[in-house]
């Protein structure tokens, strides 16, 4: 698989997740993470409607090729709205990204719908090729990912079209479906190793290491409530329940006893399995890259696990 650092950079943020950044906002993120030593930067069509790749794209353009991997997506689809009936659609409705171009995902893994999607993806992100193409949340299409999607990345890897095939999704026990049957480098899964949800290490993690299939870890914070409770009540893209929001304040209350950040606890959690490759922290500013890199890089003491872990059944 193509090198990743042990810190990556999650670019839904830059794609103007829950609130929009400007174009030079985006590229002062990537900047700062580029400054400090992140080399995997994960992004997809779905973020921000195609937005996110592009702004990536741009930050990167003048970055030496050999010296970053790219990880995208495949299996949602952008086609422009002006050519559905419905100008607005369900795609503008509910959305989690903000101020996003008239574009209009939809489900396709089909073997066609890969090689378009992927011709898509490198020409916003301005490149030749891709180090890591993703099936991204397969959950209600797994024969159709069977059957095209995962072959058709099998066949552009084994012809060097692209470097590794991988999958990314928010649930386990699919996500172990896929690495018990398809010839997959690298997952990545969201949310489901964190503090709040460690369900990943149950099983998937040590399939993943029996077969030599790399982990990425994403959504450490939960979707913001890992991060602050106070100011981010977000967990798992949608309003977290009081019981659920009360829970983190316990734990971040133990992770102080200890002299220790509640996110410095959220990122050193996934960090610590040997099974873990990477963690993607997404970010928007400059600050908040520091502050996961900071994050990342703090010497948390051995007892602080076994407190936690007892305060996650209190």
């Amino acid at each position: 698989m193509a090198d990743t650092t042990r810190l990556g950079l999650g670019c839904a943020p830059i794609g103007n997740l829950y609130s929009a950044v400007t174009d030079t906002q985006a590229a002062d993120t990537v900047d700062a993470a580029w400054e400090h030593g992140i080399r995997l930067f994960d992004t997809a069509p779905l973020y921000g409607y195609g937005l996110s790749e592009r702004r990536l794209g741009d930050a990167l353009r003048d970055r030496p090729r050999d010296e970053f991997t790219i990880a995208t997506k495949v299996g949602r689809r952008l086609d422009a709205i002006d050519n559905h009936s419905d100008s607005t659609g369900p795609a503008h409705q509910d959305s989690i990204f903000a101020d996003t171009p008239a574009m209009w995902p939809q489900f396709d893994y089909s073997r066609d719908g890969i090689l378009r999607s992927i011709d898509d993806s490198l020409e916003r992100l301005g490149l030749d090729h891709l180090d890591i193409v993703h099936v991204h949340d397969p959950d209600d299409h797994i024969e159709v990912a069977m059957n095209e999607a995962f072959p058709t990345l099998i066949e552009l890897r084994d012809s060097g079209v692209i470097g590794a095939v991988g999958c990314g999704m928010n649930n386990t026990a699919p996500l172990l479906h896929f690495v018990e049957r398809v010839d997959l480098d690298v997952i990545l899964l969201a949310g489901r190793y964190s503090l709040l949800d460690p369900s990943g290490g149950d099983e998937l993690l040590p399939a993943c290491a029996a077969r030599g299939v790399d982990v990425i870890i994403g959504g450490v914070f939960n979707s913001g409530l890992l991060a602050d409770p106070d100011a981010n009540t977000t967990f798992d893209y949608a309003a977290a329940p009081a019981a659920l929001v009360e829970r983190v304040r316990n734990l971040r209350s133990i992770c102080e006893s200890f002299g220790v950040t509640l996110p410095m606890a959220a990122v050193g959690f996934a960090l610590r399995n040997p099974a873990v490759s990477s963690v993607l922290v997404g970010a928007r500013s400059r600050s908040e890259v520091i502050a996961d890199v900071a994050a990342a890089d703090a010497d948390l003491p051995p007892d602080l696990w076994q407190a936690l872990e007892i305060g996650c059944l209190t």
